[in-house]
């Protein structure tokens, strides 16, 4: 089993315009976790990361939790075999 892979996630709940985006992107660079968070129209935020296998545990955890204003009330994810981005970007 590889110690790196990817995780594709949607978040659900109260998850814009409470900095999500940019909470899990300051969670990712302190966890050396590469990939993207962005915005969907129908109100959630869809996660991409990458990194070592337990950091990237760490940051589901955290995704399920949110910054302090947030309200997730789901996330779904899919374990994806890793890929290599070069840094953490909000969109």
């Amino acid at each position: 089993m590889s110690d790196q892979l990817c995780i594709h996630c949607y978040v659900s709940g109260k998850v814009q315009g409470v900095w999500y985006r940019a909470s899990t992107k300051t969670e990712a660079d302190k966890l050396g976790i590469c990939g993207f968070a962005r915005n969907l129209p129908d109100g959630r935020v869809e996660v991409h990361a990458c990194g070592e296998r337990t950091k990237v545990m760490q940051l589901l955890e955290w995704l399920k939790r949110g910054p302090r204003l947030a309200n997730v009330t789901e996330v779904t994810v899919d374990v994806l075999p890793f890929e290599s981005h070069q840094n953490f970007r909000v969109s």
